[in-house]
């Protein structure tokens, strides 16, 4: 890991606003989930406008202003049809460059790393910009308190180059993993090819995000602390040798649970999502970048990753904190 960068949109939608509209309050929200506050993007303001705010800075902090090849982890991509890694490749005056995008809704950016090692490891790239970038709030039904309270938009990036496993920001074994039969746990059912919209009116919530909250918990804490141990048995570290655990900001519940599960305190948990909520495909790598810019992660000191997200999917890996620029 060469670099690192985020961004997130000017608009912070506290708990207190959503209390006016929705039947919560701050306590409520605050005690079930951990959140205080999210960012939402402005109408106008598309995923890419996002991706490319982190991108430009997680090139900036690798010192190189280009790279081979730029992945886009989203869930909220500028259109169905084209991918929006193109867009922001371009935008980043990368015109050219391989560019595409991943999708596994809240596991994207860990699929992506996996990816971009790949592409690093075959040789198909020397440097890839990965990227996990969301506009959550644009399938949230505004009435829909479950929902509505947990998820923000913002973007977050990392820059990988090729390298030795022996140097400060080595990446890597992954464990990746899924389970289709869970697809309507967390869903969003019309806008495919399953349940058309061209033409047809959806029912009532069919075009908007769901989950099932319940449920969802419990998968996520089993298969993040499950594919955790996985990738920590197949580095050859245990729980002693794991500096700070950077997980999918779902909630802060599940995140002490996915620690207690893995045999790590709570003070080596980097949590944001009292500030930003649960961003989806964004939230490891803002996570990264914040801790990085307050000095919480320092090089050579070993982080874990491990991201749950729709499909069912999830996935996990690690790496050894390189020397970057804090400014």
């Amino acid at each position: 890991m060469a670099g690192v960068g985020s961004c997130l949109p000017s608009r912070v939608v506290s708990n207190d606003e959503l209390a006016t509209r929705l039947d919560t309050s701050d306590a409520w929200i605050r005690s079930r989930t951990g959140i205080e506050q999210r960012h939402f993007a402005a109408p106008g303001t598309a995923t890419s406008d996002l991706a490319v705010g982190a991108g430009a800075k997680a090139l900036k902090s690798s010192g190189e202003p280009t790279v081979d090849a730029v992945i886009v982890a989203t869930t909220t991509p500028d259109r169905p049809c084209p991918a929006t890694a193109p867009v922001v490749a371009a935008r980043l005056g990368m015109t050219g460059t391989a560019a595409y995008d991943v999708s596994a809704v809240c596991t994207g950016f860990v699929y992506g790393l996996a990816t971009a090692a790949g592409l690093i490891l075959a040789e198909v790239a020397d440097r890839v910009l990965v990227i996990g970038a969301e506009t959550f709030s644009t399938l949230l039904d505004p009435d829909d308190r479950s929902t509505s309270v947990i998820f923000g938009d913002g973007a977050g990036a990392v820059v990988l180059r090729s390298g030795t496993g022996t140097e400060p920001g080595a990446l890597g074994p992954f464990d990746l993993g899924s389970d289709g039969e869970g697809e309507a746990l967390i869903t969003v059912p019309a806008g495919g090819s399953r349940q058309r919209l061209s033409g047809v009116a959806p029912r009532p919530g069919e075009a908007y995000f769901a989950m099932s909250g319940k449920d969802v918990f419990r998968h996520a804490v089993r298969r993040m602390t499950g594919s955790a141990k996985a990738v920590l048995d197949r580095a050859g570290w245990n729980a002693g040798d794991v500096d700070h655990l950077v997980s999918h900001q779902a909630n802060l519940r599940i995140t002490h649970h996915v620690a207690e599960g893995i045999g790590l305190p709570r003070e080596r948990c980097f949590n944001n999502i009292a500030e930003v909520g649960n961003t989806a495909a964004a939230s490891i790598p803002l996570a990264l970048d914040q801790a990085h810019t307050r000095g919480v992660l320092r090089p050579a000191q070993r982080v874990l990753l491990t991201a749950f997200g729709g499909g069912l999917t999830w996935g996990s890996t690690v790496l050894t904190w390189p020397q970057l620029d804090r400014s």
